[in-house]
């Protein structure tokens, strides 16, 4: 069966699936555009169905070469106009796949007594895709056992929020869409120790001990976490600033309280 078929239309069947892809509205399915993107999913062996480029990458790459990478479905080469058309950034390097996100779950979550860093992050109602997917990245980075998105959230897995992670929410342990209660009630269950950063605490972040098993919750940064919330939590915790700031940004506050739970877990 050939695997490379030619595009010519904006209209085609193939190219309208991934428009709605990419907007959301196929369920089960992610929109990875760019190289650096693509080559993440290709490292975390996730499932590709196929794959859109433009003449220029398919002749750099080659289909053997292509495939061998990818491991695709179909690819369809497609004139640049026609990518751009359904891309969504300005800049989609020639080429954009359509796969299978990965597996999520509570049994992800299940190493978290093993971890180098025994610590869960729930992100709690956090609206802005970029933020969702920068703090996802950083959690890889610090070397924590995995993330709880709630409710309420953004898409971890929208282009926005792939492209901010860089590959890290095709890795790390998630578990996605889950309610405050289910989330406090399963961090009990695995007897973990909840904690939450809160501008009213008076113990900072290097007093914790972040060997002990913890479930981290971070609320968005326009609207933190509420007081019927953090009634319900083990430890608040505070991240001393100057007087005159607001607030940080949300990858910032969890890489600070991150990179300290690790620095513990290096100094054991």
């Amino acid at each position: 069966m050939e695997l490379i078929r030619k595009i010519t239309s904006r209209d085609n069947d193939q190219v309208k699936h991934a428009r709605r892809v990419r907007d959301g509205r196929v369920g089960g399915k992610i929109f990875l555009e760019g190289l650096r993107l693509v080559d993440e999913a290709a490292r975390a062996r996730t499932r590709i169905d196929s794959v859109f480029v433009t003449s220029e990458v398919l002749d750099e790459l080659g289909e053997a070469g292509l495939t061998a990478w990818l491991r695709p479905q179909r690819i369809y080469q497609v004139p640049e106009p026609i990518l751009q058309s359904f891309a969504d950034t300005s800049t989609s390097q020639g080429i954009i796949a359509i796969a299978d996100p990965p597996e999520t779950g509570p049994e992800k979550l299940d190493n978290v007594h093993t971890s180098t860093v025994p610590l869960v992050v729930f992100l709690h109602r956090i609206n802005n895709p970029s933020n969702l997917g920068a703090v996802i990245r950083t959690a890889e980075a610090a070397g924590v056992a995995g993330a709880i998105i709630s409710t309420d959230s953004a898409d971890v897995f929208s282009p926005k929020s792939l492209r901010a992670a860089m590959g890290s929410s095709l890795r790390l342990p998630l578990w996605t869409d889950v309610r405050f209660d289910d989330a406090i009630d399963w961090a009990r269950a695995k007897r973990l120790r909840t904690v939450a950063a809160d501008v009213s605490a008076s113990r900072s972040y290097t007093s914790v001990d972040w060997q002990i098993p913890r479930l981290l919750v971070f609320g968005s940064e326009a609207h933190g976490l509420d007081d019927e919330i953090l009634e319900k939590i083990d430890e608040p915790v505070l991240i001393p600033m100057e007087k005159d700031v607001e607030s940080l940004n949300l990858a910032v506050a969890c890489g600070v309280v991150l990179f300290e739970a690790r620095r513990q877990a290096a100094d054991r």
